[in-house]
């Protein structure tokens, strides 16, 4: 760091606190192909029209909606509330969030987020989607 950034870092009044990424959990709705476009694509569960892409983050802004996740981790649709006759079935997973957070009583409301991994959900849409989003049980497939 040269002496003029040490000076503007001295100057900078700081708001609030900084973080790194945050790991969180949350739940992504699978599409039927052929009923809907982005049939190849994890969707938001209650905004059906947001889709996660596989080479970009997903974003939003905070006062607005942006990027909900949990705290804890979710395994199953009863533990999120919601039921498959509804819309189609769903997949769990990791991600992790950054840029503005809000912080609520069970999770986030985040400005980006990325997924990290798929864990839960029908084994044969956890692979198909594990391969298009280039993420595996855990965590992130090497390149």
């Amino acid at each position: 760091m040269s002496t003029n950034d040490e000076e503007l870092a001295a100057r900078l009044k700081h708001e609030g606190i900084r973080a790194g990424e945050i790991i969180a959990y949350r739940a992504w709705r699978v599409i039927v192909p052929g009923l809907f476009r982005s049939g190849g694509r994890l969707h938001s569960v209650h905004m059906r029209d947001y889709v996660w892409h596989p080479d970009e983050p997903a974003s939003g802004d905070v006062r607005t909606h942006g990027i909900y996740s949990f705290r804890e981790v979710i395994r199953s649709e009863e533990q999120y509330g919601y039921h498959a006759s509804m819309e189609g079935p769903l997949v769990f997973g990791k991600i992790k969030i950054w840029g503005e957070v809000v912080e609520h009583e069970m999770g986030y409301r985040s400005q980006f987020g990325k997924i990290v991994s798929l864990d839960y959900g029908d084994p044969e849409l956890l692979h198909k989607f594990r391969k298009i989003y280039r993420v595996s049980q855990g965590g992130p497939v090497a390149r």
